[in-house]
């Protein structure tokens, strides 16, 4: 009878530890299935919502409306910061805070920024697993700014543009 026990314990006990459903969270790996269903080939940095730093400095160009949130730390921040207009400085440890998602702008693009590009990864999947649509990633971050610009320009103040 105790070893019909221990045996009927035991086979539960590994139907249990194998079964996928135990193991991960379904409905969340439908809605990511759901988000990355179109990431497929080519298009696949544009269906990530990846831009690449030429595209951003294009943007800026023309004046488009749009908002760059740099989540990199305070001590990151005191040594490069971004000088853009209506740039948002979040670090990624508070951007999940009722305070900090309210002031993401939902009508024009937002654009993610950190050192390498790796934490705006992580945070704008997250922002567009919880119903952000119009974020996106610079690519590479802001490594990928500065050499795509050079150094002397990168780090110059941003000057507004003078009509002739």
């Amino acid at each position: 009878m105790i070893n019909k026990l221990l045996t009927l314990t035991f086979m539960a006990l590994i139907f249990v530890l194998s079964s996928p459903s135990w193991s991960y969270d379904v409905a969340a790996a439908q809605a990511y299935g759901e988000m990355f269903a179109n990431v497929k080939g080519a298009a696949s940095g544009k269906n990530l919502h990846l831009l690449p730093a030429d595209k951003l400095i294009t943007r800026i160009k023309k004046q488009e409306p749009f908002v760059v949130l740099d989540i990199r730390t305070p001590r990151e921040l005191s040594t490069i910061g971004v000088t853009l207009p209506g740039t948002l400085n979040i670090p990624l440890d508070q951007l999940f805070t009722p305070q900090s998602l309210g002031a993401l702008p939902e009508d024009i693009p937002v654009y993610i920024m950190c050192q390498s590009g790796i934490r705006s990864t992580a945070a704008a999947t997250a922002l567009r697993h919880i119903g952000f649509s119009n974020i996106y990633v610079v690519k590479g971050g802001l490594k990928a700014m500065i050499n795509y610009l050079g150094p002397k320009q990168a780090y110059a103040p941003l000057k507004p543009k003078v009509k002739k």
